[in-house]
C-alpha cells in the first residue's frame, strides 16, 4: 500500500489515495453548490458569478494551493463588501477590483509575507466573523420574504421587526408567506437532518437536505415564489473588464481592491490554520497558498466573477469525508462545471427563500459566542474587548473599519512593554532531545519567526519549551504556542513546556 495515501495532505498523486478523494469530492460539491449561489445573491450578483468562482477555486486554485486540503470559492466573509461595492460602484467595478486584488496577492506571496496575517489577533478574526454573521442574517432575513436587503446591517436590523410583523393574519396566504414558509421548511430540513441522521448518511450535508425539500414541496405545489435566474450557458456569465487602467484612476476602486487582498488573504491563511488543525499531514505553505489565491482572484476579476477565499465550511467537510490529496479539491470544480454545464435548468428551480435559508444558517454559526468566552476565560477582559469592538464596528461601520478597529485595539496589550518588545529565542540541540528558549517579551510583531523556529522543531524526540524568562506574551502568540503545543502532543511526539505557569497558565490549558 502507498503510504503516501495514508497521510492527508500530500501533495503528489497516489492511486491509493484515488478512492477516498473521489467520494470526498462528491461531499464538497455537495456543500458547495448551494453555497456559492447562496453568496452570490448575498453579494448583489447573479447565482452564476458564485458558481464561476467556485470553478475556478477547485481546479486553479485547488492545483497551486499551498494548503492541499484546503477548499477555496466564494465566501460568506466577502458578501458584505462586495454587496456595498456592487451597490456604490456597480457590478462593473468587481472586475477591475479583483485583478488589482489578485495581483496584490501575487506579489505578497512572492515577498513571503503570508506568515505576517497570522499575526492577525484572534479576537479580530473571531469579531470580524461574528459582524460578519450578524450581517448575512439581518440581511438574508429579508430575502426569506422574497424581499432586497436594505443598503446596510443597522437597517436591515432595524426592519425585521416590521418584516415579520407584516405577515398577512387573514389565511390569505400571499408570495411572501409563502416564501418565508419555504425558508422555514428549509431550515427545519437542514438542522432536523443535521440532528437526526442515520450514521449511515452522515456525509450528506444538512445544507443540501434543506435545499433539496424546500425546492422539491415549492415544486411540486406549483409556488408563486422567486427562483434562482441562472442561464442556460455558463460562458454568458463571463464579463470581462472593459478598461482596466481607467477603472483604476478611480481612488474608491483602489481601496476596494486592497482591503479586498488584505480580507481575503487573512480569512484564507486563517482557515488554512484552522485546516492544520484538523490533520497530521502536510502543513500549509502560506506564501504558496498567497500566490494562488492571487491567481484565483485575477482569473474571477477577467471573468468578471466574485472574489474567493480559502472556506472552512466547504474544507472542515473535505477531510471528514477522508480527502487525501489536492484532487478531492480540484475534483469538486470539475462536478461543479459539469452540474451546471450539464442541468442548469434543475437549478432554476430553486426557491430564492430557500438558499436565503442556507445563508441565515451559516451566519448564525459565525456568531461564535464561545470564541470569546474562551479569549475571555485564558487571557482576560482585553482580548474579549476586542472582540466586541470588532463586531460592533463591522455591523455599524463597516468590515475594514472594524478590522482595523480591532488591530488598533490589540496594541493595547503592548503599552506596558512599549520600551522592550524585543524577544530572543535560542535553539539548541543535544542527542535526540531539542530545546527552545524564549526570553523577553513575545508580541505579534514576532509571531512569524516564533511560529517558523516551532514549526523546524525536529519530528522526533523530546522537545522542550523553556519560557521561564519570559516577561510577557499576548494572546496571539500565546494561542499560536498553545495550537503548536496542542498539535505535537496529540500527533504523539514527547514536548513539555517549561515554566509555563502562574504569569502564563494559558500556554497549556
Amino acid at each position: 500500500m502507498n503510504a503516501l495515501a495514508l497521510k492527508p495532505g500530500v501533495s503528489v498523486p497516489s492511486l491509493t489515495a484515488a478512492p477516498r478523494d473521489f467520494a470526498a469530492s462528491i461531499v464538497v460539491f455537495l456543500v458547495a453548490m448551494p453555497l456559492c449561489m447562496g453568496i452570490a445573491i448575498a453579494s448583489g450578483v447573479p447565482p452564476e458569478k458564485g458558481l464561476i468562482t467556485g470553478i475556478i477555486g477547485g481546479i486553479v486554485v485547488g492545483a497551486l494551493a499551498g494548503s492541499p486540503l484546503q477548499v477555496s470559492g466564494p465566501a460568506a466573509g466577502l458578501a458584505v463588501i462586495v454587496f456595498e461595492l456592487v451597490r456604490d460602484l456597480g457590478i462593473s467595478a468587481l472586475g477591475p477590483i479583483l485583478v488589482l486584488a489578485g495581483a496584490i496577492q501575487l506579489l505578497a506571496g512572492a515577498l513571503r509575507v503570508g506568515g505576517w496575517f497570522r499575526a492577525i489577533s484572534p479576537a479580530v478574526v473571531h469579531g470580524m466573523l461574528a459582524g460578519i454573521g450578524v450581517l448575512i442574517v439581518v440581511g438574508q432575513f429579508h430575502v426569506l420574504f422574497d424581499q432586497k436587503p436594505l443598503p446596510n446591517g443597522l437597517s436591515n436590523l432595524m426592519a425585521m421587526p416590521s418584516r415579520l410583523l407584516g405577515l398577512s393574519p387573514d389565511g390569505d396566504l400571499m408570495a411572501t408567506e409563502l416564501a418565508f414558509a419555504i425558508g422555514l421548511l428549509t431550515i427545519a430540513g437542514m438542522l432536523g437532518w443535521e440532528k437526526w441522521r442515520p450514521a449511515s448518511m452522515k456525509l450528506l450535508p444538512g445544507a443540501l437536505v434543506g435545499v433539496l425539500l424546500g425546492t422539491a414541496v415549492a415544486f411540486a405545489l406549483g409556488l408563486p415564489v422567486a427562483r434562482v435566474d441562472v442561464p442556460s450557458n455558463i460562458v454568458n456569465a463571463i464579463a470581462p473588464p472593459a478598461d482596466l487602467l481607467g477603472s483604476w484612476m478611480n481612488p474608491a476602486i483602489l481601496i476596494a481592491a486592497v482591503a479586498i487582498a488584505f480580507i481575503a488573504s487573512a480569512e484564507t491563511l486563517l482557515s488554512a490554520a484552522a485546516v492544520d488543525k484538523m490533520h497530521s499531514g502536510v502543513r500549509t505553505d502560506y506564501n504558496k497558498e498567497l500566490r494562488a489565491q492571487g491567481v484565483g482572484n485575477l482569473l474571477c476579476g477577467f471573468a468578471g466573477s466574485l472574489p474567493m477565499t480559502g472556506v472552512i465550511v466547504r474544507s472542515s467537510a473535505n477531510v471528514q469525508a477522508g480527502a487525501v490529496t489536492r484532487a478531492s479539491t480540484m475534483l469538486h470544480g470539475i462536478w461543479i462545471l459539469a452540474f451546471v454545464a450539464a442541468l442548469p435548468w434543475i437549478l432554476r428551480e430553486i426557491p430564492m427563500a430557500t438558499l436565503a435559508a442556507v445563508l441565515v444558517v451559516t451566519g448564525w454559526r459565525l456568531i461564535h459566542v464561545g470564541h470569546v468566552t474562551n479569549l475571555f476565560r485564558s487571557y482576560g477582559v482585553l482580548p474579549a474587548l476586542i472582540w466586541a469592538a470588532t463586531l460592533v464596528t463591522v455591523v455599524a461601520v463597516d468590515l475594514l473599519t472594524g478590522v482595523l478597529v480591532g488591530i488598533g485595539l490589540t496594541l493595547l496589550e503592548l503599552v506596558p512593554y512599549v520600551r522592550r518588545l524585543k524577544l530572543k529565542v535560542d535553539a539548541a540541540h543535544d542527542g535526540e532531545a531539542h530545546a527552545i528558549r524564549l526570553r523577553g517579551v513575545a508580541s505579534f510583531f514576532h509571531l512569524p519567526r516564533l511560529s517558523e523556529i516551532l514549526e523546524q522543531s525536529p519530528p522526533t524526540g523530546a522537545v522542550e519549551l523553556d519560557v521561564t524568562d519570559l516577561e510577557a506574551i499576548d494572546h496571539t502568540s500565546a494561542e499560536m504556542v498553545r495550537d503548536w503545543y496542542k498539535r505535537r502532543r496529540s500527533a504523539g511526539f514527547e514536548v513539555s513546556i517549561k515554566g509555563a505557569g502562574g504569569r502564563l497558565p494559558a500556554l497549556t490549558a
